[in-house]
C-alpha cells in the first residue's frame, strides 16, 4: 500500500515534477477561489479562465509551445477581458456578468479557431486540457513564482479584501483602497489562471481554484479557516489524482478536478457548516 503511494514519485522524475507543480498550484489558487466565492464572483473566474485562451493561442501561433509566449499572451488576454467587461458594464445597460459571458464565449471560440487552424489536434488538447505530466523546470518555476507572489500580495491586501467581501460600501466610504484592491485581486485571478493553464489547460484551470474553496465553505466559518481547508483539499486531490492517473491510466488533469468535485459532494453532504445531513439533526431552541 505504501509502495503504491510513494513508489511512483520515487521511481519517476515526471511524477515528482507533476507533484511539485500541482502542490504549487494548490497553494496559490484555492485562496483566490475563496475570495471569488465570498464575493459571489465564482462564475467570473470560470469566464476568465476561458478568456485567456485566445492570448495563449496567439502566443502559440507566434512562438509554438513556448512557456513564456503562451503565459504572457494568456495573462494579457485575461486581464484585457476583465477590464473590458468592467468598462462595458459601467458604460452600457449590460451588467458585468452579462458582458463577461459575451467576452468569454467569443474568446473561447477565437482561441479554439486559432489553434485548430494553425496547429494539430494534439496541440488543441494540450491547450484545452494541459499536460501536467510534462511539466519542465521552467513551468515549475513559473507555478512556484506565481504561487509565491499570490500569497505575498494576498497577505498585503488581506484586510481590505476581506472587508470588501462583507461590506464593500463601508470600505468605499472609509478608505481609498477599494478600487486598487479590486484591480489587484483581478490581476491575481488572471495570474493563477495562467498558472493553472500550464498544468491543467484552460478548461480545467478554474477547477482547482474554485472547487476546494466551495467545499471549504462547509467546514469553516471564518476566512482564514476556509483558506486552510481549501488548500488542504487541493493538496489531497492533487496527490490522489496523480496516483489515480498513474495506476489506472486516466487523464491526469480531469482526475484531479474530479477528485476535487468528489470532495465538494462529500462536504455538501457531511460538512458541519451547513451540510445536508447536519441540517437534518434537531437543534436546541433558545429559551426566552
Amino acid at each position: 500500500m505504501i509502495d503504491a503511494i510513494i513508489g511512483p514519485f520515487i521511481e519517476f522524475s515526471f511524477m515528482r515534477r507533476a507533484l511539485v507543480g500541482c502542490l504549487a498550484l494548490s497553494l496559490g489558487a484555492p485562496p483566490i477561489g475563496v475570495f471569488l466565492m465570498l464575493r459571489r464572483m465564482s462564475l467570473m473566474g470560470d469566464a476568465m479562465s476561458h478568456a485567456i485562451l485566445p492570448g495563449a493561442a496567439i502566443g502559440y501561433l507566434l512562438a509554438g509551445l513556448s512557456l513564456f509566449a503562451m503565459s504572457l499572451g494568456g495573462f494579457a488576454a485575461g486581464l484585457a477581458v476583465a477590464i473590458a467587461a468592467g468598462l462595458v458594464a459601467r458604460s452600457t445597460v449590460l451588467r458585468e456578468d452579462a458582458s463577461l459571458a459575451a467576452f468569454y464565449l467569443v474568446s473561447l471560440a477565437l482561441g479554439v479557431l486559432i489553434v485548430s487552424v494553425r496547429g494539430s489536434n494534439i496541440d488543441l488538447l494540450h491547450v484545452l486540457f494541459g499536460t501536467v505530466l510534462a511539466l519542465d523546470d521552467a513551468a515549475i518555476l513559473l507555478l512556484a513564482g506565481i504561487s509565491t507572489v499570490s500569497l505575498v500580495v494576498l497577505a498585503v491586501i488581506y484586510r481590505p479584501l476581506v472587508l470588501e467581501c462583507f461590506d464593500p460600501q463601508f470600505l468605499r466610504s472609509a478608505s481609498a483602497l477599494s478600487s486598487p484592491t479590486h484591480l489587484t485581486f483581478l490581476v491575481l485571478v488572471v495570474l493563477n489562471l495562467v498558472a493553472g493553464f500550464q498544468a491543467l489547460g484552460t478548461l480545467m484551470a478554474v477547477g482547482i481554484m474554485l472547487l476546494p474553496a466551495i467545499a471549504a465553505r462547509f467546514w469553516a466559518e471564518d476566512v482564514s479557516g476556509m483558506i486552510l481547508v481549501a488548500v488542504g483539499i487541493a493538496f489531497i486531490a492533487s496527490v490522489s489524482g496523480l496516483l489515480l492517473s498513474y495506476h489506472t491510466g486516466a487523464p491526469t488533469g480531469p482526475a484531479i478536478i474530479l477528485l476535487c468535485g468528489i470532495f465538494y459532494l462529500l462536504s455538501m453532504m457531511f460538512g458541519p457548516r451547513g451540510g445536508l445531513l447536519w441540517n437534518l439533526v434537531p437543534r436546541k431552541h433558545l429559551e426566552a
